[in-house]
């Protein structure tokens, strides 16, 4: 006969996995809230603002549809827009109509807003470096790229990514 029931021990994570998971959990909380600290401090930007920046710097024309935006950033469309509209009261942002789809607004990054960009990345990058790169071999960082790669498809997989 057989159960449906799991085994108790098939529900509690290996001493490893508990090990990892707890690892996995205090990078999620704890490498954001560095980076943030870091951009504040450099830049007086928070994370959220300088990562719509650069992925605004990143596409064609500096140009991108404030929808996809939310995407890439993993944000709530009104979580961006409250984003912007601090980038937007800086002058590094602005929101112009969707030329292929007036319903749409593309966000734009301002010649003063890749200067900004431009002025803030070497720090942010030198900090990712010193906080996730710097210690671990070209072997390590193969192998975590690899695992990673395996738990963003899961996420993406789910589509249940909780948005910010």
């Amino acid at each position: 006969m057989t159960s449906d029931k799991p085994e108790s021990q098939d529900i509690w994570l290996t001493d490893e996995q508990q090990d990892v998971w707890l690892d996995v959990w205090t990078m999620r909380i704890g490498l954001p809230a560095r980076l943030d600290a870091q951009l504040k401090d450099a830049a007086g930007l928070s994370h959220f603002e300088y990562f719509t920046m650069a992925q605004i710097s990143m596409a064609p024309d500096r140009r991108v549809r404030m929808s996809e935006l939310a995407e890439l950033s993993d944000m709530t469309l009104s979580h961006l827009s409250r984003v912007v509209t601090r980038l937007e009261k800086a002058g590094w942002v602005k929101r112009v109509p969707d030329p292929d789809d007036g319903r749409a607004t593309v966000a734009v990054l301002t010649d003063t807003g890749w200067e900004k960009v431009q002025e803030t990345a070497p720090g942010h990058v030198k900090e990712v470096r010193r906080l996730v790169f710097d210690d671990l071999t070209a072997e390590e960082l193969k192998y975590l790229g690899s695992a990673m790669k395996k738990i963003v498809h899961r996420l993406d997989m789910s589509n249940k990514l909780p948005r910010v």
